[in-house]
């Protein structure tokens, strides 16, 4: 990694004064300062790069509705919602920047230190844009900078970005002082911008904060056709990242369960922006930690590997799959009986996904499936209802059937439990349905044989006019077809 002149980072544009620190070098850089000659040098000789002919993104109409829904909402009152900053991963060096849900939801613009304001006007609002411009070329910015465009690349101008994105756009570095004598009522989305928010701390108020990041939560429990389409693009590719996994697993053998990791990343970089989240690759009894992300075990014959991933699309739309396969191809008696009974739970669950229905129904009918079968196991003492009314199935099923999906892979987490959990589904609302079974190695109160099996089948249901469509059906899921799909890949 080059850093023959690479500065320090400088201080996010929110934190800078109006007046202009010169940009500071790193320590033991290998040249000492740029000489004025240089410096003249290389404000002068470069090409007009400015892009005329650009059309607006894909979801330009999607995102202008979106922001027409946020301003009817709170009308007279000044929004602020930032795409946020870069953080440090270690000394000079960042994480991968991904834009606030928020903020990419209504502008569809994903670069750090964005900010979108909406003004009260006496119709609605007049959205801006904040953005940084193109890096300076009359102060060196453009290659001295850690964020200049010779170091990370070429940042949109401010016209281009008005074209792409269908809003007013305006310099960043001047919305701090902006904020600081903006009048009436303001708020923020926080936890993403500590320098909008030092702008605005005597304006605003946590409770009507939380308003807003509710609202923009709630917006997105139906999903547009836009949406879906997106949702669609990840889990197809997603199918595709299962099936490169399939492929490989003698050479996960060989090494670990970060070779299916690996696998799987490559497709979602390829094809997507990212994974959606941390890739489970679980083999053996890694299958009963539900969030296993270390992904360093080994990979043996006769084991099941648990695979929960998505691949994210470069609109941050993001699939949740998980299907459980054993490495050799092959279901053993007590793993097929385990798989089948989870399978049969997800079977009810997504029969209970349709409008109109209560959001719980799915959890409740698959978690009746797997309490009939321990008890019929012998495992918990029965009648069923005893068993569901105390949860004794929890031991063995640990978490709830499904969740909201879309641009977090948790999506509508603010939302208010009675829009949510305590809801009616509607269509275009697109949620997981994925019940597990897991036998910790160490619980004594199952036979020996079931300890350390761990199975989960996981979907992505869109709730249609008249029930719902499997987004992930080109996956198999019945036993006997897991099978035969990983016989055919194997070839």
């Amino acid at each position: 990694m080059a850093d023959e002149l690479t500065p320090e980072t400088p201080e996010t544009p929110e934190l800078q004064e109006e007046t202009e620190e010169p940009i500071k070098q790193r320590k033991n850089g290998l040249y000492p300062g740029v000489s004025d000659e240089l410096a003249e040098n290389m404000k002068s000789g470069w090409a007009d790069t400015e892009l005329r002919d650009l059309e607006p993104i894909a979801q330009a109409a999607e995102t202008a509705a979106r922001r027409a829904a946020l301003s009817a909402r709170f009308p007279g009152e000044r929004l602020v919602i930032p795409a946020g900053n870069l953080k440090t991963r270690s000394n000079d060096t960042e994480y991968p920047f991904r834009a606030s849900v928020e903020y990419a939801y209504l502008t569809g613009n994903q670069t750090e230190d964005g900010v979108l304001v909406l003004e009260p006007t006496s119709d609605g609002h007049r959205a801006t844009l904040y953005l940084l411009p193109r890096s300076d070329r009359e102060n060196g910015e453009f290659w001295l900078s850690g964020q200049g465009e010779l170091w990370v690349g070429r940042r949109h101008s401010l016209s281009e970005a008005e074209k792409l994105y269908g809003i007013p756009a305006s310099d960043v570095r001047e919305l701090p002082q902006k904020l600081k004598e903006a009048t009436g009522p303001v708020r923020v989305v926080r936890g993403y911008d500590a320098g909008v928010e030092t702008a605005l701390h005597d304006k605003v108020t946590a409770e009507r904060d939380d308003e807003l990041r509710v609202f923009l939560s709630e917006m997105r429990l139906v999903k547009d056709a836009f949406e879906v389409g997106e949702l669609q693009k990840a889990v197809d590719s997603t199918v595709r990242g299962f099936e490169d996994v399939v492929k490989v697993l003698d050479k996960a053998e060989a090494t670990s369960e970060r070779y299916i990791e690996g696998t799987f990343f490559l497709r979602a970089r390829v094809e997507g922006n990212d994974v959606g989240y941390g890739t489970i690759a679980a083999a053996g009894p890694h299958a009963c930690t539900l969030h296993w992300v270390r992904n360093d075990g080994p990979v043996r014959s006769g084991d099941l590997l648990l695979l929960d991933a998505g691949v994210e699309t470069h609109t941050y739309y993001t699939a949740d799959v998980t299907r459980t396969l054993p490495v050799n191809g092959r279901f053993s008696e007590i793993q097929k009986k385990i798989y089948d009974a989870v399978y049969e739970a997800q079977e009810a669950g997504i029969a209970a996904v349709k409008p109109g229905a209560k959001y719980r129904d799915f959890h409740d009918a698959a978690q009746r499936v797997l309490a009939e079968r321990l008890v019929e196991w012998g495992l918990v003492e029965g009648p069923v209802e005893r068993v569901l009314e105390l949860g004794l199935q929890r031991r063995w099923t640990l978490h709830g059937t499904g969740h909201m999906l879309g641009m977090d892979v948790h999506d509508c987490a603010a939302a208010r439990t009675e829009t949510y959990v305590d809801g009616v589904l509607e269509p275009g609302m697109v949620l997981t349905v994925e019940p597990g079974l897991y036998f910790q190695a160490d619980d004594l109160t199952v036979p020996e044989e079931y300890r350390g099996i761990g199975v989960r089948i996981e979907d992505d249901i869109l709730v249609t006019e008249d029930g719902n469509r499997n987004l992930s059906a080109g996956l198999p899921r019945r036993s006997d077809e897991v099978e035969q799909w990983m016989a055919s890949l194997k070839g």
